[in-house]
């Protein structure tokens, strides 16, 4: 049963929507900006009303299947680590894509609502807010580049396990968080790498 419902989020995960809503706006995501094919490269390619849509889409393919899952009490233990990784491994790596997708940020936050019933993902958002206020003055209020949010992004996440902790959450939620932060390490890799360069 684990490894079907693993693959089913695989495969929900995998559907790459922003991308299939760029193309109907004949937008190609792949050509547009950092060339990510998600939610937020969406928005800055064919404005906000597609963006929010991409963001919407994102995260519900995250949510929706888990929390179905969860309710019908098909996931129990240690299953629960890879049915909730399967989505955002399915958007990072998506078949439809060639194995190449999106960062997952909008598939992580639909994940862990669906897991902690909106409890972590609205602590990781808490977060982010803070960092990025945090950036926004020590810039001054200048923009903040994409770099830093990807820094921020994979921060945040790290961050997070310390509510884990004091939540005292259990080792399948630690171990999942574990993937998740390695998934989110990968995805934004090269953008890290340009923002520490900076920094050196």
């Amino acid at each position: 049963m684990i490894i079907l419902l693993t693959l089913v989020e695989f495969l929900c995960g995998s559907l790459m929507f922003s991308y299939w809503l760029g193309r109907l706006a004949r937008k190609d995501l792949k050509t547009v900006g950092d060339g990510n094919p998600g939610a937020f490269n969406l928005w800055s390619a064919a404005g906000y009303k597609l963006g929010l849509a991409g963001v919407l889409l994102d995260f519900m393919k995250g949510y929706l299947p888990l929390a179905l899952f969860i309710e019908s009490g098909m996931m129990q233990g240690y299953g629960i680590v890879l049915i909730s990784a399967a989505p955002i491994v399915g958007h990072a790596f998506s078949p439809f894509m060639k194995f190449k997708g999106g960062k997952a940020i909008a598939v992580t936050f639909g994940v862990w609502s669906a897991l902690t019933r909106f409890e972590v993902s609205l602590v990781y958002a808490i977060i982010l807010a803070i960092l990025l206020a945090i950036s926004t003055i020590i810039k001054k209020g200048k923009p903040v580049s994409t770099e830093a949010n990807a820094f921020q992004a994979v921060f945040g996440m790290l961050l997070v396990s310390v509510y884990l902790y004091l939540r005292n959450f259990s080792t399948p939620y630690f171990c999942f968080w574990f993937l998740n932060l390695l998934i989110l390490s990968y995805t934004n890799k090269s953008k890290i790498a340009v923002y520490c360069k900076r920094k050196n």
